[in-house]
């Protein structure tokens, strides 16, 4: 046997292998994904989204305290978050570039990434619940800003630094401070990949619970006070599946398939704008 028939025996092996092994991959998701959209779409209904958490037996109960909730603590996030990962990420491609400093962020940047969510929940818990005295939506809220954050800061910093330098090269030769070269250069040349950061970094956060269970807390019942605990959708959703009754059961089926949805929803948005700016 020749040793090119040796090399092609084994890369058929190993394409056989890697194959079914992505088919046995794709196969769970698909179970995962058919299971739950089974059970949710059966528990849907539309009080769900009128009506607030009741106790177990009673037919008017429903997600709305937790929906908003959810909006409310993650759009919390989202506000403080975004603003801060995109001028980070500006310092770090447009300032910092190659300096100590600069080097140090993406470092710790990198390890705030692979980092437990629920290390951070714990740290917030310890520096602002604690000594607050409660929990607060707005404790969940930094939570899962501090988790967004490295998210957004790294991809506004890749994105950045694939924007050819000759664009800046010339919008300085026509005078333009360097401002304006970054607002209305380097920032519309990577506006997809930041966009689609951002959309990551909100579909992350926006399935997190065990930081929410240090800082948030839970409530079962509509509050819009950011200073008490406040419900989430993520961990109504875990309350009410472990629970032994069998309507709560159902409610957290339905919260699962909602929120399943939306980061799905926000994933393949991500990857649309990836590939748009790709096809470019």
């Amino acid at each position: 046997m020749t040793h090119t028939t040796k090399r092609i025996i084994m890369n058929n092996i190993v394409m056989t292998l890697s194959t079914i092994s992505a088919v046995i991959g794709m196969g769970f998701l698909f179970w995962i994904l058919g299971i739950l959209v089974i059970n949710g779409v059966d528990a849907l209904t539309w009080t769900i989204f009128s009506q607030e958490g009741a106790p177990p037996g009673y037919e008017n109960s429903g997600l709305k305290h937790a929906l908003i909730g959810q909006l409310l603590i993650v759009g919390a996030a989202t506000v403080v978050g975004v603003p801060l990962g995109i001028l980070a990420g500006t310092y770090l491609s447009e300032y910092g570039q190659k300096a100590k400093l600069a080097e140090t962020i993406r470092d710790i940047s990198d390890i705030m990434m692979s980092a437990p969510s629920i290390v951070i929940g714990a740290f917030v818990y310890a520096v602002v619940v604690a000594p607050m005295g409660h929990f607060s939506g707005w404790a969940g809220s930094i939570a899962l800003t501090i988790i967004m954050l490295p998210i957004i800061l790294r991809t506004t910093d890749d994105m950045l630094n694939l924007v050819p330098s000759t664009l800046r090269e010339a919008a300085f030769a026509l005078g333009a401070p360097k401002y304006k070269v970054i607002i209305q250069v380097v920032y519309r040349g990577a506006k997809a990949g930041i966009l689609t950061g951002i959309l990551l970094g909100v579909a992350r956060v926006a399935g997190e619970t065990a930081p929410l269970l240090f800082t948030s807390f839970n409530d079962n019942f509509l509050n819009t006070d950011m200073n008490e605990p406040m419900a989430s959708l993520t961990v109504t959703m875990y309350n009410y599946a472990t629970s032994p009754y069998e309507d709560w059961q159902k409610l957290g089926w339905a919260a699962a398939f909602i929120l399943s949805m939306f980061i799905l929803t926000l994933n393949i948005l991500g990857k649309l704008f990836l590939l748009k700016k790709k096809g470019r």
